[in-house]
């Protein structure tokens, strides 16, 4: 009996008839730039290095002149001593330059003329052992309107002994807070956000260093506050 089934192709050893196996040997088509747009995207890639050459030409010698501040912090060489005694002459007292060794760091200390308020002061500023701030200020011409503008309009809620003085406390109950002190001729002020420990700290070594200066003559052109 004759066999009518018909043979089925030849299938090579890979499984993929040899038309597509060709195919495939095909090489990849690879796009092709036209010089002119390959000279402008070079232009532009050259253009961008140097604009950033010389954007960091132009920032780098303010970043220079003006270095990171270092980790404890900036601390301004401030010699309350020293500025304190060239503005005695001016003063009509001794400006009170408390001794508080490295534990209060002065950031500042100056003499105002009281242009504007009408009374004169001397004013230092302290940053605290626990980072905080309390600033000074000291007047032998306070009077009751100038008083109530340096605390704030603070409320006098007690009073705290430092140094063997009572000290007025006022508090705004805002988290800023003053002692007040009439002593040898001047009134001193120490206001700020620190905690009362260290307003404690400082007013003493103020008591101190108020008792061993000549004590001063009250101005007449102003009444010392009560």
């Amino acid at each position: 009996m004759q066999d009518t089934s018909a043979s089925a192709p030849a299938t090579p050893a890979g499984g993929a008839p040899q038309g597509a196996a060709g195919a495939s040997a095909q090489p990849p088509v690879k796009p092709v730039i036209a010089p002119g747009a390959a000279k402008r995207a070079n232009a532009s890639v050259i253009g961008m290095i140097i604009a950033l050459a010389l954007s960091i030409g132009t920032f780098l010698p303010i970043v220079l002149m003006n270095p990171s501040p270092k980790s404890d912090g900036y601390r301004p060489d401030v010699n309350v001593s020293a500025i304190a005694g060239n503005a005695a002459g001016v003063a009509g007292f001794t400006p009170v330059a408390p001794l508080t060794g490295d534990t209060f760091r002065p950031n500042y200390a100056r003499w105002e003329s009281g242009t504007g308020s009408g009374v004169a002061t001397w004013e230092v500023g302290y940053i605290t052992p626990k980072e905080s701030f309390i600033g000074l200020v000291q007047t032998r011409q306070s009077n009751p309107t100038w008083l109530v503008q340096q605390v704030k309009n603070a409320p006098v809620t007690g009073t705290r002994n430092a140094g063997g003085q009572d000290w007025e406390l006022r508090d705004s109950g805002k988290g800023e807070k003053s002692m007040v002190l009439v002593h040898r001729g001047t009134t001193v002020i120490l206001s700020g956000t620190a905690q009362l420990d260290e307003f404690s700290l400082l007013a003493a070594a103020v008591v101190k260093t108020l008792d061993s200066n000549p004590e001063a003559t009250v101005s007449h052109s102003a009444t010392p506050s009560p």
